[in-house]
């Protein structure tokens, strides 16, 4: 019905629009991608017929934009980092190059925490993103400035990574759906930082997208070969699915309580999924959960099984050069004078007391080894977990430096390994997004996909920001 030249103007008209108010796109490739669409309505009018051409180029025409801490070629890749704000990439990382391979076309890149970090997506290279839906609040991180991107209604789907809820959050504080693969399917390649030691188990590449049938066939392009192992062909009976449903995490004491307009809209998927499905949902109580962010935290920093040590993230702030002190970074920031933002310096200083109690974090470790267990128990092959999102909606900005643990909630998936979808639930009494997370055991990723697009159709999916 429309050209791509025409979809394309339309959404670098929409990004010039919005972007002076939310600073999400921090550099953009327009005149490239409006020269890709021309090739592809020039595809469309000589090529062969559409069968053929929607098999090999599945998102043939698609604006896509991604977060700046994938190697797009030309554009910058600095993860916000200073010293690295002359890196311009050379090549595509892999998860781009298969979108692009099969038809999408970047629009440009867009901003994260420092060092993809953090929960407040700002940093000392390109300052800070805003929520489309209230400028005073977060976007979330670290893949913040895809999720505001979205939310705004500036590209059709995103590329995120994950360590600890970095595709989840800002898809909920922004009000689009997310989807963090089971761990290993899609390749983190070409990212920047990248994962090493043990942490490979826990990165995860996903999309991000305003409509819940798009997660699908983006994650089909993103794992490649892998994608056999994800059972995204098997047909998902919803009444035969064994719905579980925790309302919190237990009363952990580093963690906010979960907000009431959350529990709220929670209580309100369970009824509908029982009066509309038949189905009967299992209140459940881990006992383990209480523990989320010590168990993340200690597992971030364990050996891997050949004994590798993490990387340490103060060597990771030098960027191959000497690593920081984070004491002496910290005295700097207080004069106005360190390049690094205070989130990045708290957490080089945690990193440090973490590893002052070594036998306290192999228990952690050991805990977490076996909250696995019960998860995969509990869950088997036909189960899904409602879970929360986070404990509150979109924080105002700054604000979750005094609540630094809350992204417990989403980083605990990251370790045990777990696929689990971030879906909106329509907005609060504050016009800002309500969301769940959909939690299913390791490779059932098409369960949590399946009862999103059923929850989209139930509570209204994305909603326009300014619509309400």
């Amino acid at each position: 019905q429309v050209t791509c030249i025409e979809v394309v103007e339309t959404y670098v008209e929409r990004i010039k629009e919005v972007n002076p108010l939310i600073n999400a796109v921090v550099k953009d490739r327009f005149e490239e991608a409006l020269q890709e669409a021309r090739q592809v309505d020039k595809l469309l009018s000589e090529g062969p017929g559409d069968d053929c051409l929607e098999e090999k180029f599945p998102l043939l025409g698609v604006p896509i934009t991604v977060k700046e801490a994938f190697s797009l070629y030309g554009m910058p890749n600095t993860s916000g980092l200073v010293n690295r704000r002359n890196v311009i990439a050379t090549s595509d990382a892999t998860v781009v190059s298969r979108l692009k391979q099969a038809g999408a076309i970047p629009l440009g890149v867009t901003n994260c925490s420092e060092l993809c970090m953090w929960y407040e997506s700002s940093n000392r290279v390109y300052g800070r993103t805003n929520n489309p839906y209230d400028l005073q609040r977060t976007v979330g991180g670290s893949s913040g400035g895809e999720g505001s991107v979205l939310g705004a209604a500036c590209s059709v789907v995103g590329v995120g990574s994950d360590v600890g809820g970095s595709i989840r959050m800002p898809a909920f504080f922004n009000g689009v759906f997310g989807h963090k693969p089971t761990t290993g399917v899609v390749p983190n390649d070409g990212q920047f930082p990248n994962a090493h030691g043990v942490r490979t188990s826990f990165l995860c590449t996903g999309p991000m997208c305003r409509y819940a049938e798009d997660l699908e066939p983006v994650l089909r392009v993103m794992a490649g070969p892998g994608v056999s192992k994800l059972k995204l062909n098997e047909k998902v009976s919803l009444e035969k699915i064994k719905f579980h449903c925790m309302d919190h995490d237990g009363g952990s004491i580093f963690v906010s309580p979960v907000d009431k307009e959350l529990l709220q809209a929670q209580r309100k998927v369970v009824e509908h999924l029982e009066s509309d499905l038949g189905v009967q949902v299992q209140r459940v109580a881990i006992h383990k959960m209480k523990y989320s962010f010590q168990i993340w935290s200690a597992m971030m920093s364990s050996k891997d099984s050949e004994g590798q040590e993490a990387q340490r993230f103060t060597d990771l702030l030098g960027d191959h050069g000497k690593p920081v002190w984070p004491l002496w970074e910290l005295m700097k920031w207080l004069v106005g004078m360190s390049s690094h933002t205070l989130p990045a310096i708290a957490l080089g200083l945690t990193e440090k007391v973490v590893n002052l109690n070594l036998s306290g974090k192999a228990k952690l470790v050991s805990m977490g080894k076996s909250l696995q267990e019960e998860m995969e128990a509990l869950l088997g092959q036909d189960g899904v977990l409602l879970y929360p999102s986070h404990p509150t909606i979109a924080p105002k900005h700054n604000s979750p430096i005094c609540m630094p643990f809350n992204f417990a909630y989403t980083a605990i998936f990251n370790v045990l390994g777990l696929p689990v979808t971030q879906c909106p639930l329509g907005l609060g009494s504050e016009g800002l997004p309500l969301g769940i997370q959909l939690v299913a055991a390791a490779y059932n990723d098409h369960l949590t996909l399946a009862v999103a697009r059923y929850l989209e159709k139930a509570f209204g999916g994305w909603v326009l920001p300014g619509k309400v």
